[in-house]
């Protein structure tokens, strides 16, 4: 690894989670930091395996308060690296490497909410005597143990781990079954991830909704791979056509488009959102789920 790839991880890890606190331009996402560390380190594909991998697994899972989760984002930029770098299987650095380390960055985020809390008095003490210069002053500064939080562990990891992560994924490979097991776990956190979405979802009273998303994405799943199957066929038989000819004709028949799953979620939600227009409003009321139906009195 390249002095200037850590330097550029380091920066953006300093970077992301200033972002989510403030900007909140999802560049402090788990798959943009995927995409981010896969540039840096010239293969965008492992990252944006292991950053959608990861941002699966976290789909469901918020901090309110002064609650502190798992640091997903921090956890795609090593794995990502050390994939690359290491040559290691994605998705057994998912569960060798980026798991591990979100669960551990857990403490580097409580630290750095506990040292902001210094220039927060200081913003206290200027707003008595309304000095905005402090106010703000302090309010920049308070970005800097934010920043370290993840922008030292990330520095030391990359500067530091790169050998103790190859010794420790050499000893695991020796052992196949772990490595299948890993491999296994790394699969099933984006299923855990749904399962935590769809737990806190008010689901009872929207089953329907999702009945026939999975339902449309089952069917345009089979329709697609037909379509994608019938087209490489039909691809062999042409054989007289120019090479270009070939490769542009296979290419016109590919995969599940996610644009039409996002087309079909986009006509289910303003359905969903004239229907409620369209009743009255009443006063609110606790769901199932215990959260307030309507917000309007």
């Amino acid at each position: 690894m390249q002095w200037w790839q850590i330097l550029l991880l380091t920066l953006y890890s300093a970077y992301q989670i200033c972002d989510e606190l403030t900007i909140v331009s999802s560049a402090g996402s788990p798959v943009f930091a995927g995409f981010v560390s896969g540039l840096i380190m010239g293969d965008m594909g492992t990252g944006l395996a292991i950053g959608a991998a990861l941002q699966l697994m976290v789909l469901g899972v918020g901090t309110f308060g002064g609650a502190s989760r798992i640091d997903a984002t921090s956890g795609a930029v090593l794995a990502t690296a050390f994939s690359v770098s290491q040559n290691i299987d994605p998705e057994l650095a998912v569960s060798t490497i980026a798991v591990p380390v979100a669960a551990l960055l857990v403490y580097t985020d409580i630290a750095g909410r506990f040292s902001t809390t210094y220039f927060a008095h200081r913003v206290d003490a200027a707003v008595e005597r309304f000095d905005y210069a402090a106010i703000e002053r302090n309010y920049l500064l308070g970005a800097i143990p934010w920043a370290l939080s993840r922008a030292l562990p990330v520095f030391l990891a990359l500067a530091f781990g790169g050998e103790f992560v190859n010794a420790m994924v050499t000893a695991i490979q020796e052992y196949q079954w772990i490595a299948n097991g890993l491999t296994l776990a790394a699969r099933m956190l984006p299923g855990l991830g749904f399962a935590i979405l769809l737990h806190y979802l008010p689901l009872k009273r929207n089953l329907h909704y999702l009945a026939v998303g999975f339902a449309l994405t089952a069917m345009l799943t089979v329709l697609y791979g037909n379509v994608s199957a019938l087209g490489g066929a039909v691809a062999g038989i042409v054989g007289t056509l120019p090479e270009d000819a070939g490769i542009a004709f296979v290419n016109n028949f590919k995969g599940l488009s996610m644009i039409g799953i996002a087309i079909i979620g986009g006509f289910l939600s303003v359905l969903h959102y004239i229907n409620s227009q369209k009743v009255a409003v009443v006063a609110p009321s606790n769901s199932e789920s215990g959260e307030i139906d309507d917000d309007e009195i």
